[in-house]
């Protein structure tokens, strides 16, 4: 098989950046993905322990399936398929098993879309959002502006999922607690659980292939709704 070069503008990558940092308004930071519990019950406690939680989370979990979706999104926004797209969002807003990794999905959803409508105006994301209130989740939303602004979907997916990454590996080095180093540790430890997530994610083209199986980490979102001292919303 021939290989592909993806080329991505000056532009685009500026988009990308911007959207993909900590300084974006998200409130990605608020949310621990059920890690919180995870380090309260004693399951994550040293580095290699995190390392596992997240590769869980991006090859068996939210990130597997939000992957997924932000390719199909993508792939909808970029044809034009409107109908496609919205069937997208509803499956996006029902893919939760957990109230508080809805939230998690959908309130930095919502504020993606707010500010990137503000920043970075584009008449079909705002129609988009316009067709879609308090329903997009960050996945979804990022990967139809991705696709309107000239992201290649590639380097979005690959992006996201490393910003996905990335946040949970922050709770953890502010949870165990963990060194800046050993953060960075782990977040370079991940690499190819991303790029395996990535590849997975372009290789869906259809949501019915689609599914999670990161059972603890459900277990632990839903026992962190009820834990008495929490720094996170999930």
């Amino acid at each position: 098989m021939a290989a592909t070069t993806t080329t991505t503008t000056d532009a685009a990558l500026a988009r990308l950046m911007v959207w993909l940092s900590p300084a974006y308004p998200v409130g990605a930071f608020s949310y621990s993905h059920g890690l919180e519990t995870a380090v309260e019950e004693g399951a994550v406690t040293r580095r290699h322990e995190l390392v596992a939680y997240v590769e869980a989370a991006l090859l068996r979990g939210a990130g597997a399936v939000d992957a997924g979706l932000l390719a199909l999104a993508w792939r909808a926004a970029e044809a034009g398929a409107d109908a496609a797209l919205d069937e997208i969002v509803e499956l996006g807003a029902a893919w939760r098993g957990t109230a508080e990794l809805a939230l998690e999905a959908m309130q930095p959803g919502a504020a993606f879309a707010s500010v990137t409508l503000a920043a970075w105006p584009e008449p079909r994301f705002a129609a988009f959002a316009a067709r879609h209130p308090g329903r997009l989740t960050h996945a979804v939303a990022f990967g139809a502006a991705a696709a309107w602004h000239g992201v290649p979907l590639r380097t979005a997916c690959f992006g996201w999922l490393n910003a996905f990454a990335a946040n949970v590996v922050s709770a953890g080095v502010r949870l165990v607690p963990l060194g800046q180093t050993d953060g960075q540790i782990a977040t370079a430890a991940l690499l190819p659980a991303i790029a395996e997530a990535t590849e997975a994610a372009l290789a869906v083209e259809d949501a019915d292939v689609l599914g999670s199986a990161a059972l603890a980490i459900d277990l632990f979102s839903m026992r962190h709704e009820t834990q008495y001292t929490r720094l996170f919303r999930s």
